[in-house]
């Protein structure tokens, strides 16, 4: 068995036997009656375990009961910012990661060994049945995330590094590079890495922040370097947003259309994803370059004025769902993101759940007025 699919046990099988049984499940994208029972199912128990555990959660919970079987009281990303809430005791803590904001407080996460591991597994799940794991197929990374560095505990460098597990290396190079104060952007040294794979003949993974692959496809046409053509079976996996950069971003389309005529990689071969160390749940997209929600999650849009569900197409708060988190109440998040959630055969690929558009933070950006951005959210709440 490959060991990113193997089995791993919730912290108390005794009162945690259909989150395991929903965490266990193989297909990332099933979907009906049966499996909606059981996510209905998990979030009880995850509720009553966080409820036991946590004096913040049990004061929620008490005080505003879900009124849906699957729901819980809603927690806003930006409250891990400011406080650590635990439901398992400190030496129980396998893995802390922070968020990677480019200024301001970070989000402080803890992880108990099933909560990582099965996340971790999710997103095996999703690269096998997308056949992107390659045991005996080296490949060349070209990392834009951080360099390793002591103490560096953000969750983009931990999932980027985790993404390698998935086809042995023949070399690894990293996009922001450990100057030993702090981590810098290097451009040549991307171009010229890209330039060796090309030569190379193993196929090449790209992995991590969109915005640096775009600055390196800029530099490389400021250059007047022809296009190249990367190996064939060579994958774009991005993550983690525009975060420092929005007053350059270009649109997801245009930026997949760079790649595919200054690298050779076809579209199909390019993917965006959402998540987020409140969140572990991986989101990645179709082929159709949809993020659907896994069997593991579910997601809703709540309005920016009463926090209410949305109907399909209207555009509010995400909120994220799951119950695989033991290690701290976070089983129902509030995201800081704008976004519009879709009916499955919307999409029109072969998966039936739901997907979302992000349509961009909430709140001031750095492309926007203060009063513009204020305008939007009073917009919303009329």
């Amino acid at each position: 068995m490959n060991p990113h699919l193997a089995p791993v046990g919730v912290p108390d099988p005794a009162l945690l036997p259909r989150v395991q049984e929903l965490c266990d499940l193989t297909d990332p994208y099933a979907c009906g009656p049966a499996e909606d029972e059981l996510f209905a199912a998990a979030m009880a128990e995850i509720n009553a375990w966080h409820a036991d555990r946590s004096p913040f959660f049990r004061s929620l919970y008490e005080a505003a009961p879900p009124a849906e079987p699957y729901r819980a009281p809603l927690v806003h990303a930006n409250f891990f910012k400011r406080h650590e809430v635990l439901s398992i005791p400190r030496e129980d803590v396998d893995l802390h990661l922070t968020s990677s904001g480019t200024t301001g407080q970070k989000s402080q996460m803890f992880f108990d060994r099933w909560t990582i591991r099965s996340a971790q597994r999710m997103v095996a799940r999703i690269f096998e049945r997308n056949g992107w794991i390659t045991p005996d197929q080296e490949v060349n990374y070209l990392l834009y995330s951080y360099e390793p560095a002591p103490a560096l505990n953000l969750g983009t460098a931990f999932t980027d590094n985790y993404l390698c597990d998935f086809a042995p290396a023949r070399t690894v190079e990293y996009a922001l590079r450990n100057t030993g104060n702090g981590h810098e952007f290097d451009p040549f040294g991307c171009v010229a890495a890209l330039r060796r794979f090309e030569s190379d003949g193993a196929p090449v993974r790209i992995l991590g922040f969109p915005a640096f692959l775009y600055f390196t496809l800029e530099r490389m046409r400021a250059m007047g370097l022809p296009p190249l053509r990367l190996p064939e079976g060579s994958l774009v996996v991005l993550g983690g947003g525009w975060k420092g950069h929005a007053d350059k971003r270009i649109g997801k389309d245009e930026l997949y259309a760079r790649v595919t005529e200054q690298l050779g990689i076809p579209g199909d071969r390019i993917r965006d994803t959402f998540g987020s160390v409140e969140h572990c749940i991986p989101y990645i997209e179709c082929d159709h370059h949809r993020l659907h929600a896994p069997v593991w999650s579910r997601v809703s849009i709540l309005s920016t004025g009463t926090l209410e569900p949305l109907p399909y197409g209207e555009t509010g708060y995400l909120h994220l769902v799951s119950p695989y988190i033991t290690s701290v109440p976070a089983q129902s998040v509030v995201m800081g993101d704008l976004a519009s959630l879709h009916p499955g055969e919307e999409c029109g690929c072969e998966l039936g759940t739901d997907w979302f558009t992000v349509h961009g933070r909430a709140g001031v950006s750095r492309n926007k007025s203060c009063a513009v951005a204020a305008a939007e959210l009073m917009k919303g709440m009329s």
